[in-house]
């Protein structure tokens, strides 16, 4: 796994006034913490953090004013609309150090003919790997996989030195049969039923 190198700066203006200061700024508001030590306010730039962020579970190599220092993001904020990054939470971590991460499960093949639909049940898999060796992702096969067919999380191979944290008999992806659709009356249907539903009762009525 490649280390992506990260300037930071020490955060000392604190609250939302000063974040969003920081932001103007094209910089992210972050926390480095782990190792028991005290949390540090840092700030990093922005684009280069969305950058990094496109590989799930990155290793960074963080500049702390020309201290070097191992982190790896463990949660963040983004805006609901925009999706610009509003804050993120750091892990520091050690060479040879395990942690324990979520890595994203994707599906490759086609399933057995019939129409059938794949569920993801469990988008990632909770796993502990040696921090500088995380794993990016897991792809499953479900080439010529049937209806009630599931992969279970015991079921995905995992690469040396990486254990399964999520339970070994969760459901990670199943096939399922569609279920029928429902047909919406034609236009003008619903109302001649209604007519025709009408009808027997107006001619009781005239003839009682």
């Amino acid at each position: 796994m490649a280390e992506v190198k990260i300037p930071a700066a020490m955060r000392t203006e604190f609250g939302k006034g000063a974040a969003r200061r920081v932001r103007r700024a094209n910089q992210v508001p972050a926390v480095v913490y782990g190792h028991g030590a005290d949390p540090r306010h840092v700030t990093v730039p922005g684009h280069e953090l969305l950058l990094a962020l496109r590989t799930p579970n990155v290793l960074i190599s963080l500049d702390i004013e020309g201290a070097s220092e191992l982190v790896i993001p463990k949660a963040v904020q983004r805006d609901p609309l925009r999706g610009f990054i509003e804050h993120v939470d750091l892990l520091s971590v050690k060479r040879g150090e395990k942690v324990t991460v979520e890595v994203p499960v994707t599906a490759e093949g086609e399933l057995a003919p019939g129409g059938n639909l794949l569920e993801h049940v469990l988008n990632t898999l909770s796993v502990e790997a040696e921090a500088t060796h995380i794993p990016e992702s897991f792809t499953v096969s479900v080439e010529g996989l049937e209806a009630g067919a599931s992969i279970l999380a015991k079921d995905v191979e995992l690469p040396r030195g990486t254990t399964l944290v999520t339970e070994e008999d969760a459901v990670v992806i199943q096939v399922v049969t569609p279920q029928a659709e429902i047909e919406e009356p034609a236009e003008g249907e619903e109302e001649g039923a209604a007519v025709a539903e009408a009808a027997p009762a107006e001619a009781a009525a005239e003839e009682s």
